[in-house]
């Protein structure tokens, strides 16, 4: 009996041992199967934000990498094309002129204004001058706006070229040029010395009211071009400049008529 007795518990004692050993496989087996699934889970994430920053990154580089990499080329193209389509526009809504009865020879004005002087000169005074002139420009467009604020060379840089494209740049440097430039196209003659006197009598007429409207428009304007990353401050100023070139090409593109032509009118009318 007492043999039977230990030859039962011996056996209950392992099956029990069995059971234990049983149970904490089958523990490890699911552990290992929910770190599986986690780690796969984790993963999967993982790559779909890899993909996903990919392709926005891909979206970027390929929205801003030629604007970026060309800074000079593609400026030129945006400054010729928005100032011809700016003159198009003012003469087209506020002119109400029919497309067949543009001024194609005034648009040309804007459009060798815009490639020669818009965007050819002027990129070679505030990007290269501006290089040397101000010596934080570089580093200073490169710093996040917070670390702007706090940067007082950087900051005193931008507010000098501000003021010398209001003071300096606009009034007696663009106006003078945008003149002569109107009577090579529009003048009697084909001495460029008349075109530079008669471009320089109209603008010395006009000075007043253009550098009024200059300091309305580019003041503001330059306070924001002038903190903004490097490849990126010409293209807003052509941005800015469509709606300036359309209030040029209103008020100051169309040709003006001599004293002979207002005679005949004159006398026209009385008649």
């Amino acid at each position: 009996m007492s043999v039977f007795l230990r030859a039962s518990k011996s056996s209950l004692m392992s099956s029990n041992a069995a059971g234990i050993l049983w149970r904490e496989k089958a523990t490890r087996i699911v552990q290992t199967t929910t770190r599986r699934v986690q780690f796969s889970s984790s993963t999967t994430k993982t790559a779909e934000k890899k993909v996903v920053s990919e392709a926005a990154a891909s979206t970027e580089g390929g929205l801003l990498a030629f604007p970026k990499n060309h800074p000079f080329l593609f400026q030129l193209m945006v400054a010729t094309g928005k100032t011809s389509a700016a003159d198009v526009v003012c003469q087209v809504v506020a002119e109400k002129k029919k497309f067949s009865e543009i001024d194609w020879k005034r648009n040309g004005i804007f459009v060798i204004f815009g490639f020669a002087y818009l965007g050819g000169f002027q990129y070679w005074l505030m990007v290269n001058k501006y290089r040397q002139w101000f010596p934080t420009m570089d580093r200073f467009a490169k710093l996040p706006f917070a670390q702007k604020l706090k940067d007082s060379a950087g900051m005193l840089d931008a507010g000098k070229m501000v003021l010398f494209d209001i003071l300096v740049h606009l009034p007696f440097i663009y106006f003078p040029t945008y003149y002569t430039i109107k009577e090579s196209v529009f003048g009697k003659s084909w001495n460029p010395v008349d075109w530079a006197v008669d471009g320089v009598t109209k603008w010395k007429g006009n000075f007043s009211e253009d550098w009024a409207a200059t300091i309305k428009v580019w003041g503001p304007s330059d306070c924001v071009q002038f903190v903004l990353p490097l490849w990126m401050r010409m293209p807003f100023r052509h941005g800015v400049s469509f709606f300036w070139t359309a209030y040029v090409s209103f008020s100051r593109g169309a040709k003006v008529p001599d004293e002979e032509t207002e005679a005949v009118q004159v006398i026209k009318a009385e008649s």
